[in-house]
């Protein structure tokens, strides 16, 4: 929440409210750990799909995913993970790409040909097992 508070120059109090209106809205799902807390999209909301794609455009995503997933073979999940899904825009975008005999030699192609596009560095990851509690699904079959 500090860090919330910090980045958008609030009170973590007024970050707290926030959360607790997105929470009792449906739209974010809290959990409690010990002493804890942490907030994740409820992917079940009616309106989880129109904020992903917004995030998609806002990053250019959308370009991208429609590039992996007609390309890159038997694609299960595609993940957004490192500082852009943690909300910090350092300029490298981390994309974990889940799934069976995906095409290695087109998605370091495909890197190199997105950073021009994007003006960002894109670092992707393959991997065989659905990724969990880690990064923003931008995707998933």
């Amino acid at each position: 929440m500090r860090g919330l508070a910090d980045e958008f120059g609030e009170s973590t109090n007024s970050i707290r409210k926030e959360l607790n209106h997105l929470t009792g809205a449906g739209i974010l799902v809290r959990q409690n750990d010990k002493n804890k807390v942490t907030y994740q999209a409820n992917i079940a909301h009616p309106f989880f799909h129109s904020i992903q794609d917004i995030i998609r455009k806002y990053l250019g995503l959308d370009d991208l995913l429609e590039q992996i997933l007609s390309r890159m073979g038997d694609v299960d999940q595609v993940v957004l993970t490192g500082d852009i899904a943690e909300g910090k825009d350092t300029g490298q975008i981390d994309v974990c790409v889940c799934g069976d005999q995906l095409n290695d030699r087109y998605i370091k192609y495909l890197s190199t040909r997105l950073q021009k596009m994007i003006d960002r560095k894109v670092k992707f990851e393959l991997v065989n097992k659905r990724v969990k509690d880690r990064g923003l699904v931008l995707f998933e079959k």
